[in-house]
């Protein structure tokens, strides 16, 4: 995981698919300097208003398993059989930022193949994104998934643009942190052009809190209108919060849209379970991709992915907060305002399997949302 104020790895693990700006050093405290009078927010010319956040207001609770690399996401091609097999998978909470991206970088593995027929297996945002760069690229596709998207991780992810919960920078390669920063350029890029009504793409304020002095972190050159405030000088419940502007992805939306354009180039979605890779040789395609996510560790026996929980509790739209918010204590938190409703996180438990919410995390996310925006009207 990677900072983008201030350690940001360590503690905005916890994001969903894509993690946010920045982390709180420390309690919330409610008890800090008076929130300053006056705050003038650097985009939004609209009144900073709290979230309405109670136990009461919880419209239901989600689950979701990121598939989680130590060393990072792979992007590589190889061959199985007589056909040539790209994975592109493993990207933890980045995969709704950096699905452009890794994506462009996975179709780049075969820019020089003749035989311009593909078959991508996964359907979520990686082998979404994957067959829209293919087919603009002249290929034939086909994508084979186990279930639509709306099924998938990629829908259980916040959207927030911030390729973020994607590595342990202790355990990844100076290579893979070159591929990351390659990535995430293309991804930015790519989405900062796609803003818009139709794919559910908007710029959006920021607000990380934190206890301690913030820095800049290795992504902060994507972040425009960035400024920090010290005591005394913002709203929220900590010593300082650093403002800026970030992409934020309906993923609903955006995932419909990308399936749409799928279909609209010509490409076919097959439904089908691959048991092994037998199954996957058998095509008819003489390129593969591999955008399965976990299930590349049955399938193609990486033991180094796993999955990392994350738990949502979802909340009634605020069109009234037009923001985000990070911030936490020792685990992380963030509140995303979107259109379709207000998801608040979060948890990241990698390794554990289990697929339903647990009571005291819900409760946590709750009252330390409620002391996060204490000192807001």
């Amino acid at each position: 995981m990677s900072e983008h104020i201030h350690d940001r790895r360590r503690l905005i693990k916890g994001m969903g698919a894509g993690a946010v700006a920045a982390t709180l050093g420390g309690c919330l405290n409610t008890t800090l300097t008076p929130p300053a009078v006056g705050f003038q927010r650097p985009l939004s010319r609209n009144p900073l208003v709290a979230p309405k956040i109670s136990s009461g207001n919880i419209v239901r609770q989600a689950v979701g398993h990121r598939p989680y690399r130590p060393e990072g996401f792979v992007v590589r091609s190889e061959t199985l059989g007589n056909k040539t097999l790209v994975h592109n998978y493993g990207h933890g909470g980045g995969g709704i930022s950096l699905s452009w991206g890794s994506s462009a970088l996975a179709v780049n593995e075969v820019q020089d193949h003749e035989n311009k027929q593909a078959a991508v297996i996964g359907g979520g945002v990686m082998g979404l994104t994957t067959a829209r760069l293919l087919q603009q690229s002249g290929w034939k596709v086909t994508v084979y998934t186990r279930q639509m998207a709306q099924y998938t991780t990629s829908q259980v992810a916040g959207g927030e643009w911030g390729p973020y919960s994607v590595h342990d920078p202790k355990v990844s390669s100076g290579a893979f942190k070159q591929q990351l920063q390659q990535a995430a350029q293309i991804a930015h890029s790519t989405y900062s052009g796609m803003v818009g009504s139709y794919y559910g793409i908007r710029w959006i304020e920021l607000y990380s809190a934190s206890n301690t002095v913030p820095k800049p972190g290795e992504f902060a050159r994507f972040y425009p209108y960035t400024q920090t405030y010290g005591p005394g000088e913002h709203p929220f419940a900590s010593e300082y919060c650093t403002a800026s502007a970030t992409m934020l992805v309906e993923t609903p939306i955006f995932l419909k849209r990308l399936i749409a354009d799928v279909r609209r180039a010509g490409g076919q979605f097959v439904i089908r379970d691959f048991r092994d890779q037998e199954d996957i040789a058998a095509l008819s395609e003489p390129v593969v991709f591999n955008c399965t996510g976990l299930g590349s560790r049955t399938l193609f026996g990486d033991t180094g992915i796993m999955p990392a929980k994350g738990q949502l509790v979802i909340l009634p739209p605020d069109p009234a907060v037009d923001y985000l918010a990070v911030g936490g204590s020792d685990k992380p938190l963030y509140m995303f305002s979107r259109g379709d409703c207000m998801i608040l996180g979060g948890t990241f438990k990698p390794g554990d399997w289990s697929t339903e919410p647990e009571p005291e995390e819900t409760q946590r996310i709750i009252e330390e949302h409620q002391r996060m925006f204490a000192n807001l009207a």
